[in-house]
């Protein structure tokens, strides 16, 4: 069988905690396990710029004892428009998994669809489900636990943190609440899938259309870019519908005292995050930015060991 990660709820509750333990035991022995030892190569394409991500699958993968196929995909046969299929069926043969930044989510459900490896979504316009595994283990590690913790998300409430923040944290058994304008709503049937899965985990879904509503009394408050990757021409009409979810002391005051805060950068400081938010005390971001590297790792090596191994060279041999 072929497990994929293409969205946060392809995962059970009981298996995303055991990623994020076996990533607590990478972020503690970066090489206790290598699972590429080979080397065996892992393809990672990039069709969006990248900085965190770029790196931490990179580093992430020769740590496992592998090869980070690092491939550029307007450099590639692809951005000449070969169809993903075909694209598919030859790096299958030669890799252990496909790690894709993409566009359209039904681009790497294409790829999925017909792979013979794992392949694992490193953000779509979707969704970003490797950034939350990442802010899964931050809050742990710093609050020892995730399920009942209640998380603010405030900012654009239609992008794809917010949809994933839905996702990951009702299957952590969180409570979510989503603080947007109301033109910026979630979409609605992820919304009713994350209300869905927090019936089953004891946690709650919920958007909220003040900044109040939604920080009100939060463990962990997070925030993401207003202008995210493919909108920067609408920057100056995206900003001020948010300005009043800014990330900023008020909006701090509003938390539980002991809350913690991130973004998963680039952060654009007296925008939606106060420098001395981000830079302060309960700001754990850069804890946040390093676990890409561990969650990464432990998903990888997670969903390697689902998968069958195949049966000639690196890929498959159909």
């Amino acid at each position: 069988m072929i497990r994929h990660f293409l969205r946060d709820d392809d995962v059970t509750p009981a298996e995303q905690a055991e990623i994020l333990d076996l990533a607590d035991s990478f972020r503690a022995d970066r090489f206790h396990h290598q699972p590429l030892a080979g080397p065996h190569s892992v393809a990672v394409i990039f069709d969006k710029p990248s900085t965190r991500t770029r790196v931490s699958f990179s580093v992430g993968i020769a740590e496992l004892g592998g090869y980070p196929l690092v491939i550029d995909a307007q450099s590639s046969q692809m951005g000449r428009g070969e169809p993903i299929e075909d694209t598919t069926r030859v790096l299958d043969r030669q890799v252990r998994a496909i790690v894709w930044r993409t566009f359209g989510q039904d681009r790497i459900e294409a790829m999925a669809k017909v792979s013979a490896v794992p392949v694992v979504n490193a953000l779509t316009d979707m969704f970003h489900p490797c950034q939350i595994l990442a802010d899964l283990q931050a809050v742990r590690l710093h609050k020892g636990k995730l399920s009942g913790l209640t998380m603010a998300y405030l900012g654009d409430g239609a992008n794809n943190m917010a949809h994933s923040y839905l996702l990951g944290g009702a299957v952590a058994g969180m409570h979510v609440r989503v603080g947007s304008p109301a033109a910026y709503a979630p979409n609605g049937e992820i919304l009713a899938r994350a209300a869905q899965i927090a019936v089953e985990t004891g946690g709650s879904v919920s958007h909220e259309t003040t900044r109040a509503a939604a920080a009100e009394g939060a463990d962990v408050v997070v925030t993401d870019t207003w202008v995210s990757m493919g909108q920067e021409g609408e920057a100056d009409d995206r900003t001020s519908p948010f300005v009043p979810f800014a990330v900023d002391a008020e909006a701090m005051a509003l938390a539980d005292p002991q809350a913690v805060v991130l973004h998963c950068l680039p952060a654009y400081r007296g925008k939606e995050i106060a420098a001395e938010v981000i830079d302060g005390p309960q700001s754990i971001v850069w804890d946040e930015a390093e676990n890409r590297l561990h969650a990464q790792k432990a998903l990888l090596t997670w969903l390697l060991a689902q998968t069958e191994p195949p049966d000639a060279g690196e890929g498959s041999a159909r």
